[in-house]
């Protein structure tokens, strides 16, 4: 039964190849050996941070409503500065799948958080909410199933993977550079959420409230309206017969803001309030 799962799984990933851009190395997996994504907010106008849980967020969201049961994307994985001096800041990008209401969501994306982390790096995350009850990052009921692949490990920067969300026999799995890497059971939802209307992908920057603008930086720190800012490409989804086509916002784009906008993919990024005290990297 296990096989058969698996084979389905496989069969269903959205875009599990990989592909590159100049400058930029393609992340894969040696073949392993046999074993022996806050829900945004509807304030997403340039209508600065929105304030809630606690801390305040900067988002650059490309999104779409419409009926599906799957997303994929290509993304660069970046190593933005996250202000050293402050507590409760992060900067990541994800995927994220919603319920009408926005209570129900599925993410899995990269993030820098040196509290949850302990590090300055870049890592997988998972994380889920249930009928707008909040959750935990990689765990609360997430069933792993790679052996290569773990929500929580570190990232190499400078890379580009598919990140993707599927609902498969109405469990929500999650894929990463093509490999499925688990799934939250259905049953966490009592059955209930078995597809999206909400797509979003984007960039989040949360700030403490003192710090809010905050010197954290999103992507690479260069401005998304810049050619060489982070990015975010080849957006799909699946069961829907509506085509992909992603409204692009920024909620303080003198900071944080695109460029490069197509229905499939944009630019995203910036400096935040500009260079971090003690930070030692350079955006080049």
């Amino acid at each position: 039964m296990l096989a058969k799962v698996r084979s389905t799984i496989a069969a269903a990933a959205l875009s599990a190849g990989l592909t590159t851009a100049p400058g930029v190395t393609a992340f894969a997996f040696a073949p392993a050996p046999p074993p022996s994504l806050p829900p945004i907010s509807a304030a997403t106008a340039a209508g600065g941070p929105i304030c809630w849980y606690g801390a305040c967020y900067d988002y650059v969201a490309g999104q779409q409503r419409t009926d599906t049961t799957g997303v994929s994307v290509l993304m660069k994985v970046e190593a933005p500065v996250v202000n050293p001096a402050e507590t409760g800041e992060h900067s990541l990008q994800e995927i994220a799948l919603q319920n009408t209401a926005r209570t129900s969501t599925v993410e899995i994306g990269w993030t820098v958080d040196p509290e949850l982390n302990g590090d300055a790096r870049p890592h997988l995350f998972v994380y889920h909410w249930v009928d707008g009850q909040e959750s935990c990052y990689n765990g609360c009921g997430f069933v792993q199933v790679s052996s290569v692949v773990r929500p929580g490990m570190a990232l190499p920067p400078n890379i580009a993977a598919t990140f993707a969300i599927r609902n498969v026999g109405g469990d929500w799995w999650v894929f990463f550079a093509g490999l499925p890497v688990g799934y939250f059971p259905g049953s966490l939802w009592d059955g209930t959420y078995k597809s999206a209307q909400l797509v979003s992908v984007f960039g989040e920057v949360a700030e403490n409230t003192a710090d809010s603008p905050s010197c954290t930086q999103m992507g690479d720190g260069r401005f998304g309206s810049s050619g060489g800012a982070s990015w975010i490409r080849d957006y799909r989804i699946a069961g829907t017969s509506d085509k992909p086509q992603l409204t692009v916002t920024a909620t303080s784009p003198d900071r944080y803001d695109f460029g490069g906008v197509t229905p499939t993919s944009f630019r995203l990024g910036g400096p935040g309030t500009g260079r971090c005290a003690g930070a030692s990297d350079a955006v080049g």
